[in-house]
C-alpha cells in the first residue's frame, strides 16, 4: 500500500487506539495487582497468581498488537484477526468453565469489556478490509473462460 492511499476510516484507528490502550492499561493492572479483581469479586485468590499475570502479559500483547493496526487497520487487518479470535474465543471458554462450576458466572462481568463490546468494530474492520482486497486483486485468469485466456 503507498503513502498516502490507506483507505482506513478514521473511526477505525480510533477504535484500535483505544483497544491498544484498554488492553495495555488491563494487562499492567493484571500484572501489578494480580488478586485485585478476585478479590472485588469477592472471589478465592488465585494460589498461583503468576498463572492469572501470565494472562494479562498475552493481553499486553495484544495491546501491542492493536497500536500497530491502529497505524493502518485495513493493512494490519491480520492482526485485527487475531484480536477478534481471542475475543470470541475467551467468551466461550468462560461459559464452558462457568457453566462446569469452575468458575462463578460474576466473573463474566470481564468478558464485557474484555471482549463483547470489540467484536462488532473488529469485524467491521474485517470486512472492510475484506472489500477493500477483493475490489484492489485484479481477477484470476483462471475465472475467465477459457477463449479469452491469453
Amino acid at each position: 500500500m503507498m503513502a498516502g492511499t490507506d483507505p482506513s476510516k478514521r473511526w477505525m484507528k480510533l477504535t484500535l487506539a483505544a483497544a491498544a490502550v484498554y488492553n495495555v492499561v488491563w494487562a499492567a493492572w493484571v500484572v501489578l495487582w494480580p488478586n485485585a479483581m478476585f478479590e472485588m469479586l469477592d472471589m478465592p485468590v488465585p494460589r498461583y497468581p503468576m498463572i492469572w499475570q501470565c494472562v494479562g502479559m498475552i493481553v499486553g500483547a495484544y495491546g501491542i498488537g492493536y497500536a500497530i493496526a491502529a497505524t493502518s487497520p485495513i493493512r494490519w487487518w491480520p492482526l485485527v484477526l487475531v484480536g477478534l479470535i481471542g475475543k470470541v474465543a475467551g467468551p466461550i471458554g468462560f461459559v464452558q468453565t462457568a457453566m462446569a462450576g469452575d468458575l462463578p458466572w460474576r466473573f463474566g462481568w470481564t468478558i464485557l469489556t474484555n471482549d463483547l463490546i470489540w467484536w462488532w468494530p473488529f469485524a467491521a474492520i474485517l470486512l472492510a478490509a475484506w472489500r477493500h482486497n477483493r475490489a484492489a486483486t485484479p481477477s484470476n485468469d483462471l475465472h475467465q473462460p477459457k477463449e479469452t485466456r491469453n
